[in-house]
């Protein structure tokens, strides 16, 4: 099929050839919500309609609130270099970009004399903080965190504790760890909220049972700042990781923010421009603070992303947070209503961030997740989530599941939709025939062509 598109009128309808009655009206969030850049896309489904896109995938990825897309523009408008430049640009930027710091440690709570360095996503800021750790220093995490929260650190040096199945199970398993710990020096991994059930942790519980045996604490916050309010200093946190991409702004950036000493005491995460305060023939001095570890011209522009992402959740954490606990329960009991669906979870009754992650038999996950995205444009993610680990023991070895994560895309229409399909689905099976092949399935009846011209 092929398609002229007119720039001024860049619809699902006309990239697809569908007739333009088929089109939804937009779908907003919500009274009082922020809203998102992709509340009006509208997607193809195998039926030949335009439907508005459910967003079931916030848990990977988020869409960027409008005043994340509207800081962007701004501060791409008067883009230059970040620090040391005389120019108009470069202090509008410079100025821009650490503003933006401080507007992070807002968020997070962080303390007087604590850092906030910017980093490239979760990933990287765990990283950083385990090429920080000292050399004496023993490391324990959870075997049901992400990967990027149980794999950076030392082998040698840590301590993976099984996956538990209960708050006093998980406080018990660190604090019989720690008692036998060979070392006076220790970090304990802590994750704020699990990317795979969306249960929320009892981190001051943990952080407390940390304090007991003088160990230090880092939380991976990538599934909790989008949704909980932040306070390392209250929770008594040292260090905090999250990325941009999961708080509604656009991918590249990630904060570490934390204590200062670690961080100072380490050689620079990336030796380079930026981390040098003077370069000697013989040896180099370098920066201390966050200037040491942004080695490098830094992604001023996802650092303002980030920042605007974060001004924008905590104006609004009530509504927010009324939002998607009122979309979850309905999430959840629909969900749990139709016969054959297994919903996952870990520690058991705990709050949720909104993710409902489940199985439904006599159905590969990866084939649910292709029809109701076909069939209903709906996204949902399968797999088994970087947390393999996890995985094993609540869904069994190399087990794959759903997993619906809700957020500001979301709508009331959208869980009723999803709550429809899979019954559907359970009752009826798909609406086309599917095959596996080394790509994932498809439908070989199904009528559209999904090539989308490149942005550029």
């Amino acid at each position: 099929m092929s398609i002229t598109i007119d720039p001024r009128q860049d619809t699902a309808q006309h990239r697809f050839g569908i007739p333009e009655t088929t089109a939804p009206a937009p779908k907003r969030s919500g009274e009082g919500l922020p809203q998102t850049i992709s509340a009006d896309l509208g997607v193809p489904t195998v039926h030949r309609t335009v439907t508005d896109y459910a967003n079931f995938d916030h848990g990977a990825t988020t869409p960027a609130l409008l005043q994340v897309a509207d800081a962007v523009t701004k501060v791409q408008r008067r883009y230059g270099s970040v620090h040391r430049g005389a120019g108009y640009a470069s202090r509008v930027t410079t100025g821009w970009f650490e503003a933006a710091r401080a507007e992070v440690a807002d968020f997070v709570g962080a303390r007087a004399d604590d850092q906030v360095v910017f980093t490239r996503n979760t990933t990287d800021a765990l990283r950083l903080l385990a090429h920080c750790v000292p050399q004496d220093a023993q490391v324990f995490a959870w075997e049901s965190a992400h990967h990027a929260a149980v794999l950076p650190w030392p082998g040698s040096r840590t301590t993976r504790l099984p996956v538990p199945t209960s708050t006093p199970h998980a406080a018990q398993l660190l604090r019989e760890a720690l008692q036998h710990s060979p070392s006076t020096t220790n970090l304990v991994v802590i994750t704020g909220a699990c990317n795979v059930t969306g249960e929320i942790w009892p981190v001051a519980e943990l952080v407390a049972v940390a304090q007991e045996f003088g160990a230090r604490t880092v939380l991976d916050a990538a599934q909790y700042a989008p949704h909980v309010a932040l306070d390392i200093a209250a929770l008594g946190v040292d260090w905090v990781a999250f990325s941009g991409h999961k708080l509604y702004a656009p991918y590249g950036a990630g904060v570490l923010a934390g204590r200062t000493d670690w961080l100072d005491a380490a050689d620079p995460y990336l030796p380079a421009g930026g981390a040098t305060a003077r370069v000697h023939r013989d040896h180099t001095q370098w920066h201390r603070g966050p200037a040491r570890h942004e080695g490098g011209t830094p992604n001023a522009v996802g650092a303002v992303a980030i920042a605007a992402a974060c001004a924008t959740l905590r104006s609004n954490r009530t509504t927010i947070a009324a939002h998607e606990a009122q979309l979850y329960a309905r999430l959840h009991a629909g969900l749990a209503a139709i016969p054959g669906v297994r919903i996952l979870a870990a520690l058991g009754d705990r709050p949720n961030v909104g993710v409902v992650t489940f199985t439904v038999d006599g159905y590969e996950p990866s084939l649910v997740s292709q029809v109701l995205a076909d069939e209903h444009a709906i996204a949902v993610r399968d797999g088994r989530f970087c947390a393999h680990l996890l995985c094993d023991a609540i869904a069994g070895d190399d087990a794959t599941a759903i997993r619906a994560s809700l957020g500001l895309a979301t709508t009331g229409e959208h869980v009723d939709r999803l709550v429809s399909a899979v019954r559907r689905l359970v009752e009826h099976g798909p609406a086309l025939s599917y095959v596996h092949t080394g790509d994932g399935w498809s439908a070989p009846a199904d009528p559209r062509d999904l090539a989308e011209p490149l942005p550029w």
